[in-house]
């Protein structure tokens, strides 16, 4: 196969070894085999041998190029939408209250329930062309609006349908303990059991990458995560944790017992969740969209992450009730306003971090045998990629070496 020669650019390769920040290197070029990137580096530096072997040259016109966009924390396949409960919640409602009068996350299971496939993949598809508009290449769905054997198999099959009708990598993730179904009211035991009764019989049919759950005093406690991540240990799956969102559970110590690939919110991370994150190499999954839509007060323990040497990645949490929207490049800017992460931090979130909350170490960064997953910005600086708001400079996104 030919080699392509990319030239004329800046890279921001997001590589730590290559220098401070961004990983800047101007006047560069990168050369690609296939889906492979080969070699990166200063335009004078590239061998002349190397040069001469590729027969395809592509001219980026001075643009900015960084790897591909990771989202790492979606729930794209859903039904409905939950705009009422917005409106409740902006006359004093609180999210608690919501879900404990059976809305929430059981208004959206039973409107996913009741979708067929073609419906889920239409509204996913729409949701997902958003992101990919901003330079995408890398999205986590999760499932859990499902909460049942058929119907967390039609949600993750709908997930996997997406990454063949899109330029996308889709990572699936189940979330089977997201919340109780109505029909086991009351029997939320029996409910965590049909849950670790389900796991295998997904997993056997290739559908699931990972698996997470909702560990929250309106969820499911610490001992009922614990069985279902044995569960999946067993199997040899990776495990998540939406943990810490509403209070300090001690989820994120327990987490980094199973060498979680990331916990995610953590407003309430305690320093000994933080420490036990840094220990098991657990990546801190920002979702700075879900803080302001549910106008919350609390941050999450930025300084302490830092401190504590705790990566910290940045995501949409794209779902119906507490973070509808889909612009990774807005949720840039809301990290850095909300959280004061650095221009710098915010894009390694959704590069070179994100990529390990989902355990690939093939991607996030612009670096020889790495994928050719790339996009072209017409920026001069990769600061303003979360300066501007609802600004969307993507020129160009390639995915796996090929131009989409």
């Amino acid at each position: 196969m030919s080699l392509s020669l990319w030239h004329n650019l800046r890279a921001a390769t997001m590589h730590p070894a290559v220098g401070q920040g961004y990983g800047l290197i101007d006047d560069a070029a990168l050369v690609i085999d296939g889906a492979t990137i080969i070699w990166v580096g200063a335009r004078a530096a590239l061998p002349p041998e190397l040069q001469a072997r590729c027969t395809v040259h592509h001219d980026a016109g001075g643009a900015l190029v960084t790897p591909g966009l990771i989202d790492c924390h979606t729930h794209l396949v859903y039904a409905g939408n939950r705009a009422h409960e917005f409106a409740q919640r902006l006359h004093g409602a609180s999210y608690e209250e919501i879900a404990r009068g059976g809305g929430g996350i059981a208004s959206t299971v039973a409107a996913t329930r009741a979708a067929s496939n073609e419906m889920l993949e239409a509204a996913a598809s729409r949701r997902l062309q958003n992101l990919l508009s901003e330079g995408v290449t890398t999205v986590e769905v999760k499932s859990g609006y499902g909460l049942s054997l058929p119907h967390e198999r039609k949600s993750l099959e709908v997930a996997r349908r997406l990454a063949h009708s899109h330029a996308v990598d889709v990572r699936t993730t189940f979330l089977g303990l997201h919340a109780v179904p109505i029909e086991f009211a009351g029997r939320t035991d029996d409910y965590v059991d049909a849950v670790i009764d389900m796991l295998p019989q997904l997993h056997a049919e290739g559908l699931v990458d990972a698996v997470d759950a909702y560990c929250e005093h309106i969820g499911f406690t610490i001992e009922q995560v614990e069985r279902l991540f044995g569960a999946a240990e067993a199997l040899g799956l990776p495990v998540k944790l939406h943990a810490e969102q509403l209070s300090d559970s001690g989820g994120a110590q327990m987490a980094a017992k199973y060498r979680a690939l990331s916990c995610d919110h953590l407003e309430w991370l305690s320093v000994e969740g933080a420490v036990a994150m840094a220990e098991a190499g657990c990546v801190a999954v920002l979702l700075p969209g879900a803080y302001y839509f549910l106008r919350e007060t609390r941050l999450p323990p930025i300084a302490t992450l830092r401190e504590k040497g705790v990566r910290m990645a940045v995501a949409t949490d794209c779902n119906p009730g507490t973070s509808p929207c889909t612009s990774l490049l807005l949720m840039l800017n809301m990290a850095c306003t909300l959280f004061r992460l650095t221009p710098e931090e915010s894009l390694a979130g959704v590069t070179r971090h994100a990529a390990a909350a989902l355990g690939l170490t093939d991607r996030g960064v612009l670096a020889a045998a790495k994928r050719a997953d790339f996009v072209l910005w017409d920026v001069e600086h990769p600061d303003e990629l979360s300066y501007a708001i609802g600004g969307n400079p993507r020129r160009q996104t390639i995915f796996r070496g090929l131009v989409v």
